[in-house]
């Protein structure tokens, strides 16, 4: 019977032998995937860098200044960072025509009046308002709405379109320079427009 074993083992040597490798190398592979499972990766590699943004606060604010908040942050955050409306803040104004909802964009200009000021004319209606950020009386050509460009003197809704497909602009001339206005609109909408 013990030759007969012996027999049986000369005869499958190399099937065992393989086996026994196999068996082996499926373990090492086992124990090495468990091994990597307990790795930490750094946080840095896995966290988005956000990216931020500059933006003017001032008027009747606390501590009005140039603040850096996130991309994507809105009026009431600006309004936050510098240390919220001040008393004298113009309430009539806040409630009625700033939309503190209002994203931002890096370079924006946020103002709050003061009780007693006068609101630009036509605030809230293109004329101000830049965007939901009171900037000037001025509107920017480079960063308008179509209704805010359709609210200029002599300019309909085909033209407010051919100013915005031509952006960016780096002076109100190129409105003529390119024949997007003729020189009489121009003449009407120099005043009304601006570009930063």
């Amino acid at each position: 019977m013990d030759g007969n074993w012996w027999e049986k083992v000369e005869k499958f040597k190399l099937p065992i032998a393989l086996s026994f490798v196999g068996v082996v190398l499926i373990m090492g592979g086992m124990l090495v995937s468990s091994a990597g499972q307990n790795k930490d990766y750094p946080k840095e590699s896995l966290v988005k860098t956000e990216k931020t943004i500059s933006v003017d606060v001032s008027g009747a604010i606390k501590n009005a200044g140039v603040y850096i908040l996130k991309e994507g942050d809105r009026i009431e955050d600006a309004i936050l960072a510098g240390g919220g409306f001040s008393e004298t803040a113009n309430q009539e104004y806040i409630s009625k025509y700033l939309n503190l909802a209002q994203k931002l964009s890096d370079g924006s200009k946020v103002y709050i009046p003061f009780e007693g000021d006068s609101v630009p004319v036509g605030a809230g209606q293109g004329g101000g308002e830049v965007a939901g950020v009171v900037t000037q009386s001025k509107v920017n050509i480079n960063t308008a709405s179509l209704a805010e460009l359709e609210a200029l003197p002599g300019i309909g809704p085909v033209t407010a379109s051919k100013i915005i497909s031509d952006r960016p602009y780096q002076q109100t001339e190129e409105l003529l320079g390119k024949k997007i206005v003729s020189k009489s609109v121009f003449e009407k909408i120099k005043d009304s427009i601006i570009v930063y």
